[in-house]
């Protein structure tokens, strides 16, 4: 019995040797704060997934942010004095490479119709529609494009108009949705057969925060490879956020963000040369007027070749030159054009100057250059969180979204960096302020009134000027209007495979003795 008292004390020691402690045999990441193991069900279970750098999502462009003056390029000729220029600094972000185009708001339009085909949601299916009646003139036959220009295929890729700001707005939600949706099936989270019908779904759909928060429970796949761990070490199917699987919601660009994006200075950088490691001068060699560098404050090309004298974006000369003459039509377009034609910027980007005017999420005030902030500057902000029942659980509604509700001014009057919930009027209404809305146009500019930029097809030069800004309601549109989506980048300013901040190598301790 001795003997076997013995024995049985060996093989626990050698069985806690080989597991090592808490019995955890693998290596795990260890916290810096604490010691403990990170993913290990004996060292209380805290997940922390492995570093990952954000994919770029479908129809984007990575934007490495920066300091820039926003505003005016050109003279104010309109005599508005609504963009004065002021240095501010936007963090990278990610924007579409093109507009919106007709088949893609198309898209958009057949996933609505079938999922919420039940005649409950007869205005959600009319609410998504564009308004082709925008294209009607009083004393101009324009009603071959109030029935053509958005369903004919001729038309596919050109930029989507008569779209409000509001609509714009769901389409970004939308979509976000549809791409992390896809990203959970290509990975095995969700079963692909409960994606190849969406007939029907109405409320049920798939929701990047309803899934987040366990409303919206789909049938899981099988996962491809990685299995996903709860604390306890067991396979699980369900992800999160913290994974880093799934991608931030698409949304409308802020103004400063697309008017940084549109010029492209990244063009106007002098480029350091490979073998010295280098990352670039800190300057801007000129300052542009339009959004592209070849030529600075021109609007032809100056290249030799057959294309020398071309025009680089869709505007309006003159009154009544759309296009030009036949046999050398300048622009080749009489109303806009498809969203990958013209000359692209310094980041590759398509018709920031032309074709249409395009929303961005601002709210307009004349003088939102001067109150708003230096980094990331934007109006707009209206506070909100998600809602819970009296039994503290979340609800959807019925689109399927997670309900949020209005941060109310009793919460936020405590806090240091905001006393409201909606801060749209912030700095807004003093007597400064007041004395530069002219009569007549004051009584235009609302809580409603968002930015356009970029001009467009029926536009004289000036306003192709990315600098340049004007508002309309965002329950209205225009058949000069369109926009294009952007994503927030997380990680790395620079860009993927680049760290944050400047790096050296570690000094050594001394390691005299004392």
């Amino acid at each position: 019995m001795k003997n076997l008292a013995y024995l049985s004390a060996a093989l626990v020691l050698f069985s806690s040797c080989k597991n090592g402690l808490f019995g955890s045999k693998n290596k795990h990441e260890k916290s810096e704060v604490t010691g403990w193991n990170y993913n290990d069900k004996n060292m209380g279970g805290f997940n922390v997934s492995k570093e990952k750098e954000q994919k770029t999502g479908p129809g984007l462009v990575f934007v490495q942010g920066g300091t820039f003056t926003m505003g005016a390029t050109d003279e104010d000729v309109m005599g508005d004095w609504n963009n004065v220029p002021r240095r501010v600094t936007v963090s990278s972000f990610y924007i579409d490479r093109t507009e919106v185009a007709n088949v893609h708001y198309r898209e958009y339009l057949h996933w609505v119709e079938n999922v919420f085909d039940d005649p409950q949601y007869a205005k959600v299916i009319d609410d998504a529609k564009p308004d082709t009646l925008v294209w009607r003139d009083e004393l101009a036959y324009n009603e071959p494009l109030v029935e053509y220009y958005f369903r004919h295929p001729s038309y596919n890729y050109y930029p989507v108009v008569g779209v409000s700001w509001k609509q714009a707005n769901d389409f970004c939600l939308w979509r976000s949705d549809r791409v992390n949706e896809r990203i959970l099936v290509e990975k095995g989270y969700i079963n692909k057969n409960q994606v190849k019908s969406y007939q029907g779904q109405g409320q049920d759909n798939f929701n990047t925060q309803s899934y987040l928060k366990g409303l919206y429970q789909p049938q899981p796949g099988k996962p491809k490879k990685n299995t996903l761990t709860d604390a306890n070490g067991r396979p699980r199917n369900t992800v999160t956020f913290e994974d880093g699987f799934m991608l931030p919601n698409y949304r409308l660009p802020t103004e400063a963000e697309w008017e940084y994006a549109a010029y492209g200075y990244i063009n106007q950088n002098p480029k350091p040369k490979k073998k010295n490691n280098g990352t670039g001068e800190e300057l801007i060699k000129e300052k542009q007027v339009y959004s592209w560098s070849q030529n600075v404050n021109g609007l032809r090309d100056t290249r030799h070749g057959s294309w020398q004298g071309k025009f680089l974006a869709n505007f309006k000369r003159g009154n009544g030159d759309m296009m030009g003459v036949a046999g050398g039509l300048n622009d080749n377009a009489s109303i806009p054009g498809p969203v990958d034609a013209f000359f692209p910027n310094g980041f590759g980007l398509y018709n920031m100057s032309g074709n249409v005017n395009e929303w961005v999420s601002d709210v307009y005030r004349p003088l939102n250059s001067i109150d708003v902030d230096d980094f990331n500057p934007y109006r707009g902000n209206r506070y909100q969180k998600f809602k819970k029942n009296d039994n503290g659980e979340f609800e959807r509604d019925s689109l399927g979204r997670v309900v949020k509700v209005d941060v109310t001014d009793e919460e936020s009057k405590n806090r240091r960096n905001y006393q409201r919930g909606n801060v749209i009027n912030y700095l807004d209404g003093d007597s400064v302020s007041q004395v530069t809305y002219g009569y007549g146009v004051t009584t235009l500019i609302s809580d409603k009134s968002r930015v356009i930029k970029g001009g467009s097809w029926n536009d004289r030069a000036y306003w192709l000027s990315p600098g340049t800004r004007r508002f309309l309601e965002e329950d209205q549109s225009s058949s000069t209007v369109g926009f294009r989506c952007a994503m927030d980048r997380v990680g790395s300013q620079e860009g993927n495979g680049f760290k944050t901040g400047n790096t050296w190598s570690k000094r050594r301790q001394n390691s005299r003795k004392n």
